[in-house]
């Protein structure tokens, strides 16, 4: 991945650390219930119709989330360094079928594993950071303090917290991959039926590229939305003093406390950011592989 690639990675980062922050809130224990209706009775008085969690727009306004983009923009290039670096693996193209279905899994599956064992830490910081809550007047944590925070109390085990979760989430880099070439061969095959001169199969126009940003949106979409529940049960993990010990052990425990709907705390917001940065993502790569083959 390029400098200016790793350049766009950490603008975007920036510039939707906002929304990694409502998610965040969104997806922890702590996250504070309000009275979202109530109904006036001439009879009985006031009575409440309903309790649930605020929704992305109330926490935009009541917390101030435009903070934490250290760790966030650090946390975000290095998986994703990785990632590029060994999706296209053409040692398994060697062993494998080349471009196979298989040859994806496994291709992503083991990007994700060595981007999650390398970067965990970086990634329960910024976790601690966005959780953190404060009296008024009292000053703000910074990244130093979180680390030392948390090797005080857990030593450097604390480091690995939410691991077992992220390597669950594999599932969504790997489910993501797939449909991405699957979608993504259906098209050139479409384009080559369409194509009456061989020559210019090769050719790519902005056409092209526009259908593979849908394809990256769509298969993120899916993605997301069938692994979306590690996302809530890593931040359960990684939050300070939790009573969450293990994945498992979270997995029964918040539907159990908070209803099914609780693994599903934050995902629009997560869609809002994730999507269109996906689909940026793989033009771009798709682009310079294009360039770079000509």
């Amino acid at each position: 991945m390029s400098s200016s690639e790793r350049c766009g990675g950490t603008v975007g980062a920036i510039l939707t650390c906002p929304l990694e922050v409502v998610k965040t809130r969104l997806q922890s224990s702590s996250i504070t219930l309000y009275i979202s209706e109530v109904q006036l009775s001439t009879v009985n008085g006031a009575s409440v119709a309903r309790v649930a969690p605020p929704g992305p727009l109330h926490c935009l306004k009541q917390w101030k989330v435009t903070r934490k983009m250290g760790s966030e923009s650090v946390g975000e290039s290095k998986p994703g360094d990785l990632l590029c670096g060994l999706f296209n693996s053409q040692e398994l193209n060697g062993v494998l079928e080349p471009d196979s279905t298989p040859v994806h899994m496994v291709s992503a599956g083991m990007a994700g594993f060595t981007a999650i064992t390398a970067t965990n830490p970086i990634w329960l910081i910024k976790t601690r950071l966005q959780l953190e809550t404060r009296n008024r007047g009292e000053r703000r944590m910074n990244a130093f303090e979180c680390v030392r925070r948390v090797y005080q109390m857990d030593g450097l085990r604390g480091f690995y917290r939410g691991m077992s979760a992220s390597y669950a989430g594999i599932s969504e880099t790997v489910i993501h991959f797939v449909i991405y070439e699957s979608i993504k061969r259906k098209l050139q095959e479409s384009k080559s039926h369409a194509s009456m001169d061989e020559e210019d199969e090769s050719v790519k126009d902005a056409s092209d590229f526009v259908g593979m940003m849908l394809a990256a949106a769509t298969s993120k979409t899916c993605a997301t939305s069938i692994a979306y529940p590690h996302e809530v049960i890593r931040t359960r993990l990684r939050e300070e003093g939790s009573k969450y010990r293990s994945f498992f052990q979270t997995l029964l425990t918040v539907p159990r406390e908070e209803g099914y709907r609780a693994l599903y705390r934050g995902l629009t917001t997560h869609l809002v950011r994730q999507i269109p940065n996906t689909a940026i993502m793989m033009c771009t790569y798709e682009v310079v592989v294009y360039l770079l083959g000509r």
